[in-house]
């Protein structure tokens, strides 16, 4: 019998429409354009504005559009996964949420919380259900709200972050497409360089913590920054090992958009010439599990058949990972 895989079937991402310029954060904090730009590789990231709408509307958008376009049913889905680290409430899950507004009926699903590999986490585990033949229409939903977390006026960490997401369609296939293999690390100990303080069940809210500015995430620039830049690119070049390819043989490496540097090490690492390697930092920041899907929205029209992917992310936790990929359409 031939072995079943996960196949990406579909895509599609979602951005607000209120733009944050470096010119305009420049009004906001002391920063310039030309610190931000060097530093990051940012321009402008995306704000959802409005009220009540929190990540579940970003994640619903990807879903309504990616349905319509796929000419599917909310009835046919079997099972949704939400990766977000700004869920809408405590519970119920996102994930519940989208389903809701969108009509999934039919479906379980449930969130996943692995930081800026979510995505990655989310894709992983969605595969495994597909592979046993029982689950035939998965949708990871990859989202964050990153606004309703950031203080802007902490320079070291508004100028990085927008709000923005998308959504994948995951089906079986007997061909050689699809998720071949992945990798995912984890390393409880960078939760120091990289958390926020207060509002879960160690420090939970009070009017001390809120005065404190202990709601926000707290990061520390360069311990987080050396970590990340070692990480994803040895996962990287692990998974290309693993699965004896080299550098030539990948048509697109798929990295989280959280710094253009970290993005450039790892291509070098892997001997991916930056031509092949998506980038759209500059436009969206970093919108943490949102950052890989928009990517593959944006080029979908560019992959083909059988195109050889790597994605590599890296996120608060610490968390890492790279999935090796055949796209299948």
């Amino acid at each position: 019998m031939s072995k079943i895989r996960a196949a990406i079937t579909g895509i599609q991402g979602y951005v607000p429409d209120y733009i944050l310029t470096n010119k305009e954060l420049e009004t906001m904090v002391d920063t310039n354009n030309e610190w931000i730009l060097s530093r990051t590789g940012i321009k402008e990231r995306r704000i959802l504005k409005g009220e009540n709408l929190g990540t579940s509307y970003i994640g619903a958008k990807a879903v309504e559009k990616l349905l319509k376009k796929k000419g599917i049913s909310p009835d046919e889905i079997d099972l949704l996964i939400c990766t977000t680290v700004t869920p809408d409430m405590q519970f119920p899950a996102t994930a519940n949420i989208i389903s809701d507004m969108v009509g999934i009926k039919n479906a379980f699903s449930f969130d996943l919380m692995a930081a800026c590999s979510g995505f990655l986490y989310g894709l992983t585990t969605a595969s495994k259900y597909i592979e046993t033949g029982n689950y035939k229409k998965v949708l990871v939903v990859s989202a964050d709200k990153m606004s309703s977390i950031v203080d802007y006026t902490d320079r070291s960490t508004c100028i990085i972050f927008g709000d923005g997401g998308g959504a994948v369609l995951l089906e079986p296939t007997t061909e050689e497409v699809g998720i071949m293999d992945s990798i995912l690390k984890a390393d409880g100990a960078g939760k120091v360089h990289l958390h926020m303080k207060a509002g879960g069940s160690v420090k939970p809210s009070s009017h001390e913590t809120i005065n404190a500015k202990e709601h926000f995430i707290y990061q520390e620039g360069q311990p987080v920054f050396k970590f990340a830049v070692t990480n994803m690119a040895n996962v990287a070049e692990e998974i290309l090992k693993k699965n004896n390819i080299k550098g030539d043989d990948i048509n697109w490496l798929v990295p989280h958009q959280a710094n253009k540097r970290i993005i450039d090490a790892t291509a070098r690492r892997i001997n991916v010439p930056l031509e092949r390697v998506m980038v759209n930092i500059e436009k969206y920041g970093n919108t943490t599990n949102g950052t890989i899907p928009l990517c593959l929205w944006e080029w979908e029209s560019k992959l083909k058949k059988g195109d050889n992917l790597i994605l590599a992310a890296f996120g608060g936790g610490f968390t890492w990972g790279a999935i090796y990929l055949k796209w299948a359409y």
